[in-house]
């Protein structure tokens, strides 16, 4: 048997090569199709000089050509690095220079910037336009139809990870850490077959698009209807057009759809399921949209490193709103103070992992790698947590987030909690502020929902009402919008303080 990842499209083609793989609009792709164009590029990538374990860059939005270029690479023995379709010219560069990317495939409204890119990394740069990429596939002298020999702990991916300093660092998932990780997430969470139809709002150049929606749903046969670009109202149009009965997303996104225009109207009959991962959902956010579309929202927790699903709130399982559940099948979890000591249940401490999830490390950044983990295998997330007597794990915050004012332990996700029950507030950010008095001072940045207002002081004062005082935010002030990454995850290092704050 193959440990290659792209087998999850090719057996799936071999069993339902009628079926439709992806849908964009009016655009159908059925498995055949899609894996022949993947053995295409294939052929492509070999009649280039393209050896095993060589990296190419894919710099394409939600589309079909993304699959294509995704199996393809994988088909040829290569690594995929995956990127965002924003990245300018300097960054692009650093994305291809870094894993020494020899191609770049890219976007035609994008090109400029890979283009920029690629000539400073010294790799080629082919642009994606529909219509002329199928040209480019069908000279193809001869489609590599096999999968290249690999092993499990070959390099499939490198995900480069933002962080909140420094440059982004790639992580390396493996073929096994990626063909695991989609198959419990179809399998046991999702619960997917190949009757669902997923909606594919989420980025494909994140893991969590990659891993739970394009790869899951490739592994089942499933369906997935594509939205290059989020927006709530096409989302919910999206859901009713083509019957979607599974929605993964961002709490962002969740609380788009929520607040869209078209909410009340929308049909979502289908939805039986939803998920929701990539950082924390508000509990409020959470059951008013169990409530309005009448679907289960299941919510689940990990990151890059992790490939990046680590604990779930499991279908045949207890639902604990606020929870990231607990271990996937084969990983293992626990929570470490400081000094590597495992803390208790109701005690707050860093979330530790295990298991074959875990990436095989940073690509050429050894001393991260060690850094981050042990020599027992014991991954270091970064995110504080506590556990209840039941086993299910709870997110306090970023380790990087807490606010220490005067001496106390402030938890952002804790004030944010109580901010969006609010009836007038439909976003929000805690994050520290310098202050003189008290080393750091708690600040809220809010976004108002359409038509509502509230003054700054009464805010400050619903907070007051339900946490200890030392917690509640002595700074807030009202934005447009919040600043957001490619997912829609809230970016706090990019929330700029008024001077007057």
């Amino acid at each position: 048997m193959s440990h290659n990842l792209a087998r999850i499209l090719t057996e799936t083609a071999a069993r339902h090569g009628d079926r439709t793989a992806i849908k964009l609009d009016d655009t159908e792709v059925s498995y055949s199709a899609l894996d022949e164009g993947a053995a295409r590029f294939a052929g492509l990538l070999r009649e280039k000089g393209f050896k095993p374990g060589d990296r190419v860059g894919i710099m394409l939005p939600n589309v079909p050509y993304f699959a294509i270029a995704y199996y393809g690479t994988l088909r040829a023995g290569g690594t995929v690095v995956p990127m965002n379709v924003l990245l300018k010219g300097r960054e692009t560069a650093f994305y291809l220079t870094d894993p020494g990317a020899k191609i770049v495939v890219a976007w035609h409204d994008f090109m400029d910037s890979a283009q920029a890119g690629a000539e400073e990394a010294g790799a080629e740069a082919i642009p994606v336009k529909p219509g002329e990429f199928e040209q480019l596939l069908g000279g193809v002298q001869e489609p590599f139809r096999e999968l290249a020999d690999v092993q499990e702990d070959d390099t499939a991916v490198i995900l480069y990870t933002s962080g909140t300093t420094g440059k982004p660092k790639g992580a390396e998932l493996t073929h096994a850490n990626m063909y695991k990780n989609c198959s419990i997430a179809a399998d046991s969470l999702g619960e997917i077959s190949e009757d669902d139809t997923l909606l594919g709002a989420l980025p494909l150049f994140h893991s969590f698009g990659q891993t739970c929606s394009l790869n899951a749903c490739m592994y089942k046969g499933a369906r997935l209807s594509m939205i290059p670009r989020f927006d709530p109202d096409k989302a919910l149009e999206i859901i009713g057009r083509d019957k979607v009965t599974l929605f993964q997303g961002v709490p962002t996104m969740f609380n788009a759809m929520l607040n869209a225009k078209s909410a009340d109207s929308a049909d979502v009959s289908s939805l039986r399921l939803c998920m929701s991962g990539g950082s924390a959902m508000p509990e409020q956010v959470m059951r008013a949209f169990e409530e309005k579309f009448g679907c289960k929202v299941l919510e689940g927790y990990g990151l890059s490193e992790t490939s990046p699903v680590a604990s779930f709130n499991h279908p045949d399982k207890e639902n604990k709103p606020g929870s990231i559940g607990t271990p996937i099948e084969g990983v293992e979890m626990k929570l470490i103070s400081d000094d590597g000591a495992e803390v208790g249940e109701g005690e707050v401490g860093e979330i530790a992992i295990r298991g074959h999830n875990i990436m095989k490390g940073y690509w050429n950044r050894e001393d991260a790698t060690k850094e981050s983990i042990d020599e027992d295998g014991w991954f270091k997330t970064g995110d504080m947590g506590k556990r209840d007597d039941d086993g299910y794990y709870f997110i306090v915050d970023r380790k990087k987030e807490l606010i220490i004012r005067g001496g106390y332990n402030v938890y952002p996700r804790e004030i944010e909690e109580v901010l969006y029950e609010h009836p007038a507030i439909a976003e929000a950010a805690v994050i520290g502020v310098p202050d003189d008095a008290m080393g750091e001072e708690v600040g809220a940045a809010i976004v108002f929902k359409s038509g509502e207002s509230a003054d700054p002081d009464e805010i400050k004062a619903f907070v007051k009402e339900e946490v200890a005082n030392y917690k509640y935010p002595r700074k807030v002030w009202i934005v447009d919008e919040l600043p957001k990454g490619p997912t829609g995850k809230i970016l706090k290092r990019e929330i700029a303080v008024p001077s007057s704050e």
